[in-house]
């Protein structure tokens, strides 16, 4: 069982709603299509952030990473990223990506609760 995120370049969505809405919207954009989509520089920076404190699951020889899927760039598109994390590490992994994007003007929600983070 894993604990996904979305992070992604833009305005801060006014609620919960219209950030669902946006999701869906570069969800179907970005990840649900065939094409490629390199990330954004944002994004690849947000990606590098993350992985300084935490190693990438490719690296991870003791098992402390709290990655679900490697490359963790591989997860991203364009300007977004729908990353998984281990449900054992989850409360504190999101706390700290959320706090990340937020540090670097990005928008963070969490698909599974359809709430915008932090």
């Amino acid at each position: 069982m894993s604990y996904d995120l979305a992070v992604w370049e833009g305005e801060r969505p006014a609620d919960d709603k219209a950030a669902a809405r946006a999701f869906t919207g570069l969800y179907e954009r970005y990840v649900d299509t065939d094409a490629e989509h390199p990330p954004t520089e944002r994004i690849a920076a947000y990606v590098s952030a993350l992985l300084e404190r935490w190693c990438d699951l490719t690296e991870d020889e003791e098992d402390s990473s709290p990655w679900s899927t490697g490359p963790l760039i591989g997860e991203a598109r364009g300007p977004l990223i729908y990353f998984p994390m281990r449900w054992s590490m989850a409360e504190e992994a999101s706390a700290y990506a959320a706090a990340v994007a937020d540090s670097m003007g990005l928008v963070c929600f969490d698909p599974q609760e359809s709430q915008l983070r932090p």
